[in-house]
């Protein structure tokens, strides 16, 4: 059952976040219409509902997905421009929300299990960052993507740190400089989704996803997910040299002991998170 939670924003009644939690999987629903803006309150919410998952033992996966036709159009404009009557014409309002922003994204390639980004609808700027961020992306056959803020006089930069790390260079360079949308179709080939779906078949093919990885055990989704981004970092040699240290790291814990265990012995493994 849903259980709508988070921070509401000023004004509305209804959750910024709808919270669902099933089978290990559990759904952070962006409910901010008509364009799921990444407000501050909005930023807050996710982070907050990241952080109670990082540490909650039931939780193997999180999806963040949306309502409406607009997966997210990135930072809240109006919220933005409101800020530049401010007495610092609004500086350390647009600080604090990059900021939270950056802090999201971040937030995501730490947490010590997979985030997948269903979408459907259009993720633009920040909301393309998001995508971008997430460790899978699954989309259906009429979302689009974009980071549009040349158009607008206020280049993609933060967006272009998530995006210039999963789509490929040149054409990362494209999005940004042509602030062009690009089809579900292009988004693959360019790297920002994994897989492109019919509408009515997403959530489905995500709960797919979702639960053949929250079957492995979360232990050594921890430790593959942190020497993945790790290891990005480092030139090719020091990147050999680490991946190996953890490799000897995760053949000493009982869940790799367990897991060999049980495919040598043809039997389904018993996880102990150890």
């Amino acid at each position: 059952m849903a259980e709508i939670v988070s921070f509401p924003d000023a004004g509305k009644a209804e959750a910024l976040v709808v919270r669902s939690l099933r089978d290990g999987v559990l759904r952070l629903v962006l409910n901010n219409p008509p364009a799921n803006a990444l407000s501050i309150a909005l930023l807050e919410a996710l982070i907050a509902e990241l952080d109670k998952a990082g540490s909650d033992a039931d939780v193997r996966v999180v999806v963040i997905a949306s309502t409406g036709n607009v997966y997210s159009a990135g930072h809240d404009l109006k919220e933005l421009t409101a800020h530049r009557a401010d007495e610092d014409q609004g500086a350390a309002f647009f600080e604090r929300a990059f900021r939270l922003c950056a802090d999201l994204m971040l937030k995501i390639a730490h947490l010590p299990k997979p985030v997948i980004a269903e979408v459907d609808g259009l993720a633009t700027a920040a909301g393309c960052q998001l995508v971008a961020s997430c460790d899978l992306a699954i989309c259906t056959d009429t979302s689009t993507f974009c980071t549009p803020g040349v158009n607008i006089g206020l280049f993609c930069s933060t967006p272009m740190v998530a995006v210039t790390r999963a789509a490929h260079r040149k054409q990362a360079m494209e999005m940004l400089l042509t602030g062009e949308t690009i089809d579900a179709s292009t988004a693959k080939d360019f790297g920002l989704v994994n897989r492109i779906v019919p509408k009515q078949y997403l959530a489905q093919v995500v709960s797919k996803y979702a639960g053949v990885i929250a079957s492995k055990s979360p232990l050594i989704l921890k430790i593959g997910k942190e020497a993945f981004y790790r290891q990005l970092e480092l030139p090719v040699e020091a990147a050999y040299d680490y991946a190996a240290k953890v490799m000897v790291d995760n053949m000493l814990t009982q869940d790799a002991e367990q897991g060999i265990g049980a495919f040598l012995g043809k039997r389904k493994p018993e996880w102990k998170g150890e």
